[in-house]
């Protein structure tokens, strides 16, 4: 299994959207480098749920429930999307302010790569924002 963060902005779709809907496209990524990284997401990898702008906080956890396939809000044709499922909410929220403190992970790709949207995470990352999170990492 992988592990991944994605992004977005509360604004337009926030964790409690996601919760009330359980099972969505991740759609609206435009940036190549997120592509090739959602092109990489298997069925059954997990990925952070991460809240952008003025929460800055991984917030839940999702897992890829549809591999990438053509998104439709793409009127150019080359850009793709990945569905995503619910799985659950980490018990304290963890804040990039708290990651960005956290000497393992400084070559965390949030902090190398901050514009990116959807972004790899690694195994000992993930264990350490569940630990975070207070949220069980194997779920």
């Amino acid at each position: 299994m992988a592990y991944w963060l994605i992004k977005t902005e509360p604004g337009s779709w926030s964790w409690q959207d996601q919760v009330e809907k359980g099972n969505e496209h991740w759609n609206g990524v435009r940036n190549y480098q997120a592509s090739n990284y959602m092109k990489a997401m298997k069925l059954g990898d997990h990925a952070f749920f991460y809240h952008s702008v003025k929460e800055k906080s991984v917030v839940g956890i999702v897992e890829i429930s549809r591999e990438y396939y053509p998104d439709h809000t793409d009127e150019s044709g080359r850009f793709g999307m990945v569905d995503v499922r619910t799985v659950k909410a980490l018990n304290r929220p963890v804040s990039l302010a708290e990651i960005k403190a956290e000497k393992d992970l400084q070559e965390m790709a949030l902090l190398k790569q901050s514009r990116l949207s959807v972004m790899p995470v690694t195994n000992a990352e993930w264990q350490i924002i569940c630990k975070m999170g207070q949220t069980v990492p194997d779920v």
